[in-house]
């Protein structure tokens, strides 16, 4: 990057620099022009003799020079334009392109690793109840982490599919009449038989009506959830509530948080801090990205806040029917 940005620069600057060379060779050319055309007038036209016709033939070569020293100046100052154009264009798409190897090169590796971690549990677990005659208690228990672990890797071939669907306009969302508590309260069901310590749920009760796709609303409430768990070691809550117009509901970790400064951005594709080959947290940077994306789809809006005393709160408004 340095090492072109540096070439880059030096190219840049020898061709403006060609260019304003190229431009005082001409006004000079220019200027030596008008003094040969006065020097031939001169010596044709006496001007004590003939001043009206002296005066009139050099008024003529003064026009002439103007319009070249416009000509000149406009021709070189939109070409000079086009360059710096042309120039920005250039340096903003290797910015781009740059900048989105290094989100696929990411983005591979925190595939990578989000694939082989469910996968190497599930293995593990798999191994044990083939080499060991464990209790039945034991039995259910890793049969258990093995589904946990095979919905994990589930939901992230979900994520990155319907990513995928999205940016092509390839998926079609079914719109049906749904009720937000009952969506949210089996949700929070599915966590608490996954996480039983840690998932409070604070859920409204009645007929909370929406139209939406259930498939892209569970994904989002999922992904909202994982996100949730993965980046608290503590207790996330679920929170419903209503109002006349609107479906609202939360969900809370304490976690680290998230700064000021970053809290728009984990809505980007692919964004996450820091480098993924030295990154601790998993993650592939498209959860947060689909589920905005699926809520605006909704009509709604998510925003980011922080939790108190710590941790971070995701808050989710959808439009009743």
């Amino acid at each position: 990057m340095n090492f072109f940005t540096t070439v880059y620069t030096l190219l840049l600057a020898y061709i403006v620099a060609a260019l304003v060379f190229w431009g005082i060779s001409l006004y000079k050319q220019s200027e030596h022009i008008y003094q040969q055309e006065l020097m031939h007038l001169r010596s044709q036209v006496d001007s004590s003799i003939q001043p009206r016709l002296f005066n009139d033939v050099k008024h003529k070569f003064d026009d002439k020079r103007a319009r070249r020293i416009k000509q000149y100046s406009g021709e070189g100052s939109t070409f000079l334009l086009i360059i710096f154009i042309g120039a920005a264009v250039v340096y903003s798409s290797y910015r781009r392109s740059t900048k989105l190897s290094r989100q696929q090169n990411n983005f591979m590796l925190s595939v990578t690793h989000e694939l082989k971690s469910p996968i190497a549990a599930m293995k593990l677990n798999l191994q044990t109840l083939e080499k060991h005659k464990l209790d039945e208690e034991k039995r259910h228990l890793l049969i258990d982490k093995c589904i946990n672990e095979s919905n994990r890797l589930n939901d992230l071939c979900n994520n990155i599919l319907l990513a995928s669907q999205m940016e092509g306009k390839q998926y079609k969302p079914v719109f049906e009449k749904l009720n937000a508590a009952e969506l949210l309260k089996n949700s929070a069901s599915a966590y608490q038989h996954r996480y039983p310590e840690r998932i409070i749920a604070e859920l409204a009760s009645g007929d909370f009506s929406i139209y939406g796709d259930q498939l892209m609303l569970q994904m989002a409430i999922s992904n909202l959830m994982e996100n949730a768990l993965k980046y608290s070691s503590g207790t996330v809550t679920l929170q419903t509530s209503a109002t006349k117009n609107n479906f609202h509901f939360s969900v809370a970790d304490s976690g680290k948080g998230i700064p000021d400064s970053e809290k728009q951005k984990v809505f980007r594709k692919f964004y996450r801090i820091g480098n993924e080959a030295t990154r601790t947290s998993k993650g592939t940077g498209l959860g947060l990205y689909i589920t905005e994306k699926i809520i605006r789809e909704h009509g709604g809006k998510i925003i980011v806040k922080d939790n108190q005393p710590k941790g971070v709160v995701f808050e989710v408004e959808l439009p009743l029917v």
